[in-house]
């Protein structure tokens, strides 16, 4: 099975309108919602409107705003009252400071009653910029994760990665699975990021790994810092065109390729 997922969704209402499009009239399957962003309340209207179109949980830790007050979080933020995208700092702080790891979990069980108050059924959870694998980050979501039924989440196993990287993501493969969280096998979109374009797309499809595939993309109607100032040079209208190609659905059903959502890989609630 493969899972298609547009990431960011509820950053902006150009991303918003080609996720809507991109499940209507293309091959989306999920999305991943920020859930303090800009045009969160919009994007939270259209997944409504979709009762098909699986949502889950983009946690933003970097880069993005947060969602309690910047006072309550002092030691996250910066003087702006934003997360930076300092991420490397942030991690041994995390690691080591108790009094930060305790502001940590605050905003991230924040983000998931945020979530849970959408009503949406959660139909996984990642991290804006992969900041699950972090160890603490990733302890926290499964331990607060299951205060909100979190059953499915992101493994960014790319089998392109490096060599070094591969025994720590088989350590967070073997702690979802002791976990009892269901997730993809493998990623396609990591080395692509920003510039998921259609060749790129029809390549992924016709040589996938075996096993749980999914695919993610950061589609919208306008391009680069249009849709945030750290995207300077993303390419967000060409991964839409990619999403809506007649070529690709083509490729997919040439293939024989099902497409899917993690709750499908979960099973029943």
């Amino acid at each position: 099975m493969v899972i298609i997922t547009a990431d960011d969704f509820g950053l902006h209402a150009s991303v918003n309108e080609a996720v809507e499009q991109a499940y209507r009239e293309g091959v989306l399957t999920t999305a991943s919602l920020m859930v303090s962003a800009p045009a969160t309340a919009d994007a939270v209207a259209r997944a409504r409107r979709l009762p098909g179109l699986r949502v889950g949980l983009h946690l933003v830790l970097a880069d993005g705003a947060p969602t309690l007050p910047p006072a309550a979080i002092p030691l996250l933020v910066d003087q702006g009252g934003r997360f930076d995208g300092a991420m490397v700092g942030k991690g041994v702080r995390f690691f080591f400071l108790p009094a930060v790891r305790r502001q940590l979990a605050a905003e991230i069980r924040a983000q998931f009653e945020a979530f849970a108050a959408t009503g949406l059924a959660l139909d996984h959870v990642n991290t804006h910029k992969h900041f699950h694998l972090h160890p603490t980050v990733l302890s926290l979501i499964l331990a607060i994760g299951r205060d909100f039924g979190l059953r499915a989440m992101r493994l960014p196993q790319d089998r392109r990665a490096p060599f070094w990287l591969r025994p720590w993501m088989a350590l967070v493969r073997r702690r979802l699975d002791a976990a009892g969280i269901v997730h993809n096998d493998f990623i396609v979109g990591i080395a692509e990021s920003g510039r998921f374009d259609e060749g790129m797309l029809l390549a992924a499809l016709q040589d996938l790994p075996q096993g749980v595939a999914e695919i993610y993309l950061h589609p919208a109607l306008s391009s680069g810092a249009q849709i945030a100032a750290s995207m300077q040079g993303y390419r967000h209208a060409d991964e839409l065109a990619a999403l809506l190609s007649p070529r690709v659905r083509a490729c997919i059903e040439r293939l024989s390729i099902r497409t899917g959502s993690f709750s499908e890989l979960a099973g029943p609630a």
